[in-house]
Formats: structure tokens, C-alpha cells, sequence
């Protein structure tokens, strides 16, 4: 920097009389051990060539300021303030930027020494270069008119006739014609305002060029260093901020942190920012439950753990104003707001207890369902496990005849009966529930006596119908027992053993009208034959319901179930399938069909079957019967037929003892079968082809 104070702007004689600005754009200050409130630093001088009407000064360090006659002083006692500060001046006609670099003290903002690159941008020229430059300052936001001048290049060895050229981003670099220079005078002028926060510096070059213009000096950089003004507001740009801290929380709990972005140069006040709580919504118990370190934006509790509890809080959430203001808060700073959500969050520091030491409760015998609701009390917050109530039942529940489940929307206990419970066995029952929550307790709160609760549950007499022991009753008997035989005797029992009841009894479903029942003593019988063949026996077994009913009022009534297996006797004779065949009158395979027999009994009543020609009616030297197995035999001729129908009595016997014997009609019918046409006497009568029939019926006896 000793050597940036020596390189100044040169103006020649030819220049203006007077040259608008400071004087001096550089200086140093040797800090002392404390700057004094309103001690003289140094004095400044600036013309705008027109008297210096509404001059203005401005400093980038709000520990000082300039009067209005030039001197700098100190705002206030302080041993420390950043290296670089720049004063700006205005009037209405001109205005400058003057450097001060401070040497010692302790840096407490920065170094805009390393921000604006003054030790990179060396203004000494270097060996046998004649072009001086030196970096130009631009304060952001200038006003009208423009161009300004705002610097200077001098060759203090430029031949006759030669120029300057002026290039780099800005100049012949987008964004183009930012600045430019002129070629005999090497004034360099800016066009337009510029913005620091789009670019913060411009890199430029300069060289002379001779008239057809070959670089005679140069390119030497001339930076432009484009000086912050505070042109923008702190922004929290990372909401919504929310917030939670833990009821009871120690006081200096931090909370959340807020942090804002400024745009300016963060190596001046432009953009050092302070934060404070603007608003608190609401304020109670305590206006300032909360503080925010003003420079790292921490928000922190201040109240005592007994003022941040939840439960005896007006809101558990509140709302805070917080406001960032730049240049280190001063009044001059520019500021930007944020709402900060916190939210007090709920511990299980408070148990369940039941609103009543004691619950009644009635449920009628043989029912179940909910019976009793179970209330409780929690101040903790509902929407959390702290709130919500888990139920056991600890004692008087032996065999599990009670549940208790929890209502999830109102928080009781559900008390249910799940198995009925008898009157007669036990009228009262007891029981012993307690209470907690789903999240464990905090440890210095415990469950107390108000944390269990005693159910007294009255159990109602209901007129319970007879039962039927045993249930289904079954008995066996043969299907061919004489009418009004007795079956048994069923027997019901009235479960009311301490009501004195009688009982009669009925039949409920007999769906082939088989049974009576005696009303008195339970009797049952017969009231017609018993038949398996029935389609009202299914696998042998027969079923009937009756019913007993007591004498209460109203009666009661229950259903009992009997069994009946009925044995098979030789009561359905045989018979035969198919009854028609067909044979042609010409045929050289004289067998007509093959026969076999059914029987509705059972073995060993069915086959092996017997199969005969009813002799008495039939000529002996035309017919034929073979056995081919036991449920089949074959039907042949010993002799060609003429056409016509014949009827062949067929008699076939069961193995049942005694054995029962069934004659069939069998219809033959002997056709013309000629040309592959079959013409039988039956017309108009559709019969299978004996060939056809022979084949199923073979297929039929090789399934079995």
C-alpha cells in the first residue's frame, strides 16, 4: 500500500485549473492504542470545482465520520476496527472515493485489503514501462450525468501521436461499453451505474498504439474495484422456521438458529449483520421468553424450567418477529424480517388417573360386548404418546372372561366381556384395572394410587333355554323296525338350576314324518317305517331336531340334534339296464346286449348278481344268457330272427338272504340292415345301433 500512496492520478498542465475530487485518494493511519470519541484523524479534502454545495460524506465503517469541513473523527472509544475504510463524497456535481488502510490493530470485519486484490494490483510500473496506472475505485449506484470521469492513465514516455486503447470485459467484453478511455488524454469514464452484487470487479487493460494502430506500450491491467454502498436488504431466505424445545428445559436451551443472506460486500458493514426479537405472540407468562444472539442468530430459552411448561401455558406455541439489520445494527442499517414458529414440546410429566376410584358395570349372562367405559384424566398433549392410555387388567380375570382396549379418540378403556358369563356359576366379579401411558414416565413422576381403579360388574339372571346332553344324540337301529318302535329317550337340562322350571319337549324338523316324541318324559318313536333308501337319509344316517322348552316367562327354548344310522336289510330287489336292444335280422354276431344289474341295497345284499331267462315263456333254442361278471351278463341268439319286436323276460336275483328277484321285460328289436340303413319295426322310436350299445356297455363293465 506505501507504494499505492505514491503512484497518484497526474494531470498535466494543460489539465483543467481544477480537478474535481479528493486531492488525495490514499492514506495511511498508524491506529493508536484506542481511537478517542471525536478525536481528529486526519482531515480530507474533496472539490467538486463549484463550491461544494450539499456536500455529503460517507464512510464505509459506522465507527466513524467525516464533517462537513473535511475531518475524520471517531464515533465512540474503540481499539479495533478493520484495515480498509473509504469515504465517499457527493454533490450534486461530482463525486470521488478516497482510501484509508489503518496499519495494526486487530481485524474485527475483514480485510478488504484481500477482497478488493489491493496487494495483487501492483501500480509501480514495472522496468522500462512508461504506463502509470493505478486501480480505480467506482462507488455502485452512481447517478446521472453519465460519462463520468473516473480515472487516469499517464505515459510519462508516450512518443508524438500515439493513442491509448482501453480493452477487457467491459470494454470490448460483454457487458460491452461499461468503460472507455480517452485515447489522447487517457481519462478512463464510466458509462452507466454499476451494480456490485452482478460484478464486483473488472479486469481492463491498457496499451498504446501508434496510428495504424500497432501496440506500441503494453497491455498493462488496470482493475476496477466497484465499492459497495448498502443497496440491500438482510433476507431470510430458508423459512418457514420452525422450531421445538422440550417443556422444563434449563434456561440457555438453544431453540433454532436464524441466519440471513445481505448481498453487499460481506467484508464491510454493508453486511454485517445483528439480529433481534422484534415481537413475541404470545407474551405470556413471560414478554421475553426467549433471546437471540444478536450476532449468530441462536435462539435461545431465557425463562426458568417451571415458566416453560406446557401444561400451564396460555399457547405451547409461539410466534416470533425476528428482524436482521445490516451495518452492524446502527440505526443507518437496512432491515429485513422472519416469523419464528417454536413450538413447546410435551414430556410425560404428568400420569394417567382415573376420574373415579371406583366403576359399576351390569351385563346379562350369555352376552358380550363393551360394557363399561372407563374414563381418565392426562394434562399432557394429546396428539403424543405422553397422553395416550394403556389399560391392564391385573387382578380378577383368572379365566379371561374380560378384555379392556383403549378408544383411541377419547382416550377410556373399553371394558368388554369376550366369554358369557353364567349367573348361576357366579352373580358378581371384581376386578382391578390400572392405567399408563404409552411413553414412559420422566424420571421424577411415578404412577400413583389414582393410576388404578376397581370395576364391580353385576351379572343379570336370564332365562337360559334347555341344553340337550349329549348334543347330537345318535342311535342306530335297522330300517326295517316295526312302527311305533322306540328309538331312546332324550334329556335336557334347564341351566337356570336356580329357577324351578319344567320342561317339554316337541319335535322340530322330521323331514320325512318319521318320529313322535312324548312332551313329558322325552320318548321318542316310530310313526312309520324306517327306510335308507329314503332321499331324506343321507350316508345311512337319518337327522331330526326337536325341542325342549321351559316353563319361564317368556319360556325359553333349545334345539337338540339327533342322529339315526339306519342298517341295510334285502328290501330292494334288483334290476336290470339297458330294456331295449337292437339286433339285425342278417347279423352274423348273434349277440344282442350285455345286461347289467343295480340294487338300492347295500353289500352283502347286492351282487354278485344272478342273472336267468324267465324259462315258462321263452323257446330254449333261441335265447341265451352268459355271466360275464358279477353285475353283468350277455344277451345272444342261437338263430337268425325275422324282422320284428320281441319281448325277452329277464330275470335276475340278488345275494341277499333271504335273496330278492326282479323280471324285466327286455324289448329286442330284430331290423332290416341294409345299404348301412337299419329298419326296425318301432318307427319313429330312436334306438341305438347294437353294435353301438354292445361297445358303451363293454366300456362300462372294463371301468368297473
Amino acid at each position: 500500500m506505501d507504494k499505492l500512496q505514491k503512484v497518484l492520478l497526474l494531470t498535466s498542465a494543460e489539465d483543467l485549473d481544477c480537478t474535481p475530487g479528493f486531492q488525495q485518494k490514499v492514506f495511511h493511519i498508524n491506529q493508536p492504542a484506542e481511537f478517542i470519541e471525536d478525536q481528529l484523524v486526519l482531515n480530507l479534502t474533496f472539490s467538486d470545482c463549484k463550491g461544494n454545495n450539499k456536500l455529503r460524506y460517507e464512510v464505509s465503517s459506522p465507527h466513524f465520520k467525516v464533517n462537513r469541513d473535511g475531518s475524520l473523527v471517531a464515533l465512540r472509544n474503540i481499539s479495533a476496527v478493520g484495515r480498509t475504510l473509504f469515504v465517499h463524497a457527493r454533490t450534486p456535481h461530482a463525486e470521488d472515493m478516497a482510501e484509508l488502510v489503518i496499519i495494526g490493530g486487530k481485524d474485527i470485519q475483514g480485510s478488504s485489503q484481500d477482497i478488493f486484490k489491493f496487494a495483487r494490483t501492483s501500480p509501480i510500473p514495472r522496468q522500462k514501462r512508461s504506463i502509470v496506472v493505478s486501480p480505480i475505485l467506482i462507488p455502485e449506484n452512481q447517478r446521472q450525468p453519465f460519462p463520468r470521469d473516473v480515472g487516469k492513465v499517464v505515459d510519462s514516455d508516450r512518443p508524438e501521436g500515439s493513442k491509448f486503447r482501453l480493452t477487457g470485459r467491459g470494454v470490448d467484453q460483454e457487458p460491452k461499453g461499461v468503460f472507455r478511455i480517452n485515447e489522447n488524454t487517457g481519462s478512463v469514464s464510466v458509462t452507466r451505474t454499476l451494480d456490485r452484487e452482478m460484478i464486483a470487479t473488472y479486469q481492463l487493460f491498457v496499451e498504446t498504439t501508434d496510428v495504424n494502430g500497432k501496440t506500441l506500450e503494453g497491455p498493462v491491467p488496470l482493475e476496477v474495484i466497484v465499492i459497495d454502498q448498502n443497496d440491500n436488504r438482510p433476507i431470510f431466505r430458508e423459512g418457514p422456521y420452525i422450531g421445538h424445545v422440550m417443556e422444563g428445559s434449563p434456561t440457555g436451551t438453544t431453540v433454532m438458529r436464524m441466519t440471513a443472506f445481505d448481498a453487499d460486500d460481506p467484508a464491510t458493514d454493508n453486511a454485517l449483520l445483528r439480529y433481534n426479537i422484534r415481537q413475541q405472540t404470545p407474551d405470556k407468562p413471560s414478554p421475553n421468553m426467549f433471546y437471540i444472539d444478536p450476532e449468530k442468530g441462536d435462539i435461545v430459552t431465557v425463562v426458568s424450567p417451571a415458566l416453560l411448561d406446557r401444561e400451564t401455558l396460555e399457547n405451547p406455541k409461539y410466534e416470533l418477529i425476528i428482524e436482521a439489520q445490516d451495518m452492524a445494527g446502527l440505526d443507518v442499517g437496512l432491515t429485513g424480517t422472519a416469523t419464528a414458529t417454536i413450538v413447546i414440546d410435551d414430556k410425560n410429566d404428568h400420569s394417567p388417573k382415573f376420574t373415579r376410584k371406583e366403576f359399576q358395570a351390569t351385563v346379562e349372562e350369555g352376552a358380550v360386548g363393551v360394557i363399561v367405559n372407563l374414563t381418565v384424566e392426562d394434562k399432557d398433549d394429546p396428539t403424543t404418546g405422553a397422553w395416550r392410555a394403556v389399560y391392564t387388567i391385573i387382578n380378577g380375570n383368572p379365566g379371561q372372561s374380560f378384555e379392556i382396549h383403549t378408544n383411541p379418540q377419547t382416550n377410556e378403556g373399553m371394558l368388554s366381556v369376550v366369554k358369557p358369563l353364567d349367573y348361576e356359576i357366579s352373580a358378581f366379579h371384581t376386578l382391578l384395572i390400572k392405567v399408563e401411558n404409552e411413553d414412559p414416565l420422566v424420571p421424577d413422576v411415578s404412577y400413583g394410587p389414582s393410576s388404578t381403579a376397581t370395576v364391580h360388574i353385576t351379572v343379570l339372571d336370564v332365562n337360559e333355554g334347555p341344553v340337550f346332553y349329549p348334543d347330537p344324540m345318535t342311535v342306530t337301529k335297522q330300517e326295517n323296525i316295526a312302527v311305533s318302535s322306540v328309538l331312546l329317550t332324550v334329556n335336557a337340562t334347564d341351566p337356570d338350576s336356580l329357577q324351578h322350571q319344567t320342561i317339554r319337549y316337541s319335535v322340530y324338523k322330521d323331514p320325512a314324518g318319521w318320529l313322535n316324541i312324548n312332551p313329558i318324559n322325552g320318548t321318542v318313536d316310530t310313526t312309520a317305517a324306517l327306510d335308507r333308501e329314503s332321499p331324506f337319509v343321507h350316508n345311512s344316517v337319518y337327522t331330526a331336531l326337536f325341542l325342549a322348552i321351559d316353563s319361564g316367562n317368556p319360556p325359553a327354548t333349545g334345539t337338540g340334534t339327533l342322529l339315526i344310522t339306519l342298517e341295510d336289510v334285502n328290501d330292494n330287489a334288483p334290476f336290470i339296464y339297458p330294456t331295449v336292444a337292437e339286433v339285425c335280422d342278417d347279423a352274423k354276431n348273434l349277440s344282442v346286449v350285455i345286461l347289467g344289474a343295480s340294487d338300492m341295497d347295500l353289500h352283502p345284499n347286492t351282487d354278485p348278481f344272478k342273472f336267468e331267462i324267465h324259462k315258462p315263456t321263452v323257446p330254449d333254442k333261441v335265447w341265451k344268457i352268459s355271466k360275464i361278471n358279477n353285475t353283468h351278463a350277455l344277451v345272444s341268439l342261437l338263430q337268425n330272427l325275422n324282422k320284428a319286436n320281441y319281448n325277452l323276460p329277464i330275470m335276475v336275483t340278488d345275494s341277499g338272504k333271504p335273496p330278492m328277484t326282479n323280471v324285466t321285460d327286455l324289448r329286442v328289436q330284430v331290423c332290416s340292415c341294409k345299404n348301412s340303413k337299419v329298419d326296425c319295426n318301432a318307427a319313429g322310436t330312436p334306438h341305438l345301433g347294437l353294435t353301438s350299445l354292445l361297445l358303451l356297455l363293454l366300456l362300462s363293465i372294463a371301468g368297473l
